[in-house]
């Protein structure tokens, strides 16, 4: 999201363009500043210690925004054009902005390290994060993604048995997980990509094997393409992060393995 500050006028828009100043009309409001200025940066919920996409929808499709951060990370504008300078300037200057300013909570500064980003990274997913953003210290300002700065993110991984998949003509469109909490079987979402035509095809092809007239999950879903199955086989999946709903999020199929164990 960008901050438009213009002698009182304030807009907040979205990376495309839209003008979403309604919704996050709180976050606007808090940039009580003289003369122009455009802050980028991102908003977020911050759920459990950290940032949780789930509970931004959540928040966004009720209208709320109590839960709302604005973490502010680049200075573009500030009474004239910034974005050639260096991007250790234009944080400096944000910092600035912000303190001189009294600029208080929504908002928040980004704070950054410089040193070691493998170790970075490392101590990310053991606090499973997403992933961190590497930037140059030295790059002006870009719109459009660049080497400047990139996007790594952490994979997670896990093993949950298939409780249910979706046909398709030659073999699976989406597998249905579960997961072994005590001695109840809890659904975990569902996986429809990482295998090819062939490995889809095998893949239908065992789990015909254990085909069942219903599902196990302990608690009953309503899933009306589901073929159910007894949950005899293992998925090996990689995914971004769990929702506060209890789902996987951004999973990938990466094997199958048939036997017993818990995720």
């Amino acid at each position: 999201m960008q901050v438009h500050v213009n002698s009182g006028r304030k807009k907040v828009y979205t990376r495309t363009g839209l003008d979403w100043t309604k919704r996050f009309s709180v976050i606007a409001g808090a940039f009580d500043i003289p003369g122009q200025a455009i802050v980028d940066g991102e908003v977020v919920v911050v759920h459990e210690g950290r940032t949780n996409f789930s509970e931004l929808q959540a928040e966004l499709a009720a209208g709320r925004q109590d839960r709302l951060v604005f973490y502010a990370f680049d200075l573009l504008w500030r009474d004239g054009d910034l974005r050639r300078r260096p991007q250790i300037e234009r944080k400096q200057l944000l910092l600035d902005l912000l303190g001189e300013n009294d600029i208080e909570l929504p908002v928040l500064f980004s704070e950054h390290l410089v040193g070691d980003g493998q170790k970075l990274f490392e101590h990310a997913v053991k606090l499973n994060w997403e992933g961190i953003i590497s930037k140059r210290a030295d790059a002006p300002y870009r719109s459009e993604r660049n080497e400047a700065w990139l996007k790594i993110k952490a994979v997670q991984k896990g093993k949950f048995p298939v409780v249910g998949f979706v046909k398709d003509p030659s073999g699976v469109a989406a597998l249905y997980l579960g997961k072994q909490e005590g001695k109840d079987l809890v659904y975990m979402g569902k996986v429809g990509t990482g295998w090819s035509r062939t490995v889809s095809s095998q893949i239908r092809k065992q789990l015909d094997t254990v085909v069942s007239p219903k599902s196990k999950l302990t608690r009953a879903i309503r899933k009306p393409k589901a073929t159910w199955v007894e949950p005899k086989f293992f998925a090996d999946v990689e995914y971004r992060d769990i929702t506060s709903e209890g789902l996987l999020r951004a999973s990938s199929f990466k094997g199958l393995t048939k036997g017993t164990g818990r995720t």
